[in-house]
């Protein structure tokens, strides 16, 4: 919702500003343009991607429509699971929840928490690295290497579409250029003709340089900084749940395990001390 406030400011700031000062808005609508800057855009991302990184652009475009990452309430639900999930395996072994783990859809642990639930990514990477404590006897230090690797293994992932739309952001301006000099090249072709023709062919040519720079500093460029803030805020989510396994598995008891992982979480959205204890013995 934010994202297209922000198109709206963007958009109504520049042109309010063109027509008080008298602009014509016919002018600036050039179709050849728009296409010229647009196609030879999307064209250089075709160009510079391989086929699974324009399929993650497409994919996580939506995203910069959508809200933020995870909220205080989120956090909550998904310490309070850890929590059952560590108690668990302290009363009844680490065996008592491979089915928990398995089917996690159908989990009278798991199911408590929709967030948690319809968060996929999260799921696997908490059943995934589940497995492998009931599986292996694994170090504390080991654990957290595996952990850390697949957190950067995902935002790796994760940052692509931004870094590939920030690329695609920063061409848009040259491209404005090479629409701006064709325009003039088509101007000189009427440089016989007079001068309120030679004027819309001039004035043509410049909104070419206009929409370049208009389209990569108000809106591509910072909707890869959209989508880059967005990553970097799941990041954080995965780092809370890599922080409490790890200080289980070191020997925490589940709570200091999940206040462990409360503390991983950014000010503006950690719950309180207090906040989490009520949370968990509901």
């Amino acid at each position: 919702m934010t994202a297209i406030i922000g198109i709206v400011i963007v958009t109504a700031a520049v042109f309010s500003g063109y027509l008080m000062a008298h602009g014509n808005l016919a002018v600036l609508v050039q179709p050849a343009e728009f296409l010229i800057i647009l196609g030879a855009a999307f064209g250089s991302l075709v160009l510079s991607s391989p086929p699974a990184v324009i399929k993650l652009v497409v994919k996580n475009f939506k995203r910069i429509f959508q809200s933020g990452g995870a909220k205080k309430e989120d956090f909550l639900e998904l310490l309070s699971l850890m929590f059952l999930i560590f108690s668990k395996i302290r009363k009844e072994g680490l065996i008592s929840i491979e089915a928990d783990v398995e089917l996690p859809e159908k989990s009278p642990i798991f199911t408590k928490y929709k967030s948690v639930l319809d968060n996929k990514k999260a799921l696997n990477f908490i059943c995934d690295n589940l497995r492998v404590i009931i599986t292996t006897n694994m170090p504390t230090h080991e654990l957290d290497e595996l952990l850390s690797t697949d957190i950067e293994s995902s935002a790796h992932e994760e940052m692509l579409p931004s870094y590939t739309l920030q690329k695609m952001a920063d061409a848009l301006p040259g491209l404005g250029i090479v629409a701006a000099v064709l325009g003039v090249v088509i101007t000189m072709g009427h440089i016989d003709a007079p001068p309120t023709v030679l004027g819309y062919h001039i004035g043509a040519a410049l909104t070419g340089t206009f929409l370049g720079v208009l389209m990569c500093y108000g809106y591509v460029g910072p909707m890869a900084t959209n989508l880059e803030l967005k990553a970097k805020e799941g990041e954080v989510y995965f780092t809370v749940i890599k922080v409490s396994l790890v200080s289980f598995v070191g020997g925490a008891a589940p709570q200091i395990a999940i206040e462990s992982g409360r503390r991983a979480i950014p000010n503006l959205e950690r719950p309180a001390f207090a906040e989490l204890e009520e949370a968990v013995k509901k």
